[in-house]
């Protein structure tokens, strides 16, 4: 999970509440947008951890066959 990501949903939430309790609707968009801009942070970031997981598995079964070949020569 992205810390910035976390930073900026619950700022955003934050933000936003603001916005309504005061009636400033520009405020409320604003946190509104930074709430969605965290959510997509966070995914960005799982995303990320994802398919450097499935590189190292790749990247190990490629060892693996290679190890395969040296062995048989």
């Amino acid at each position: 999970m992205s810390d910035n990501g976390t930073f900026d949903r619950i700022a955003g939430k934050a933000k936003e509440a603001a916005g309504k309790v005061t009636g400033n609707k520009e405020t409320e968009t604003e946190g509104r947008l930074q709430n969605i801009e965290g959510k997509v942070a966070e995914k960005v970031g799982e995303v990320k951890d994802e398919v450097a997981e499935k590189a190292d598995d790749v990247k190990d079964a490629v060892k693996g066959v290679a190890a395969r070949f040296k062995k048989d020569e």
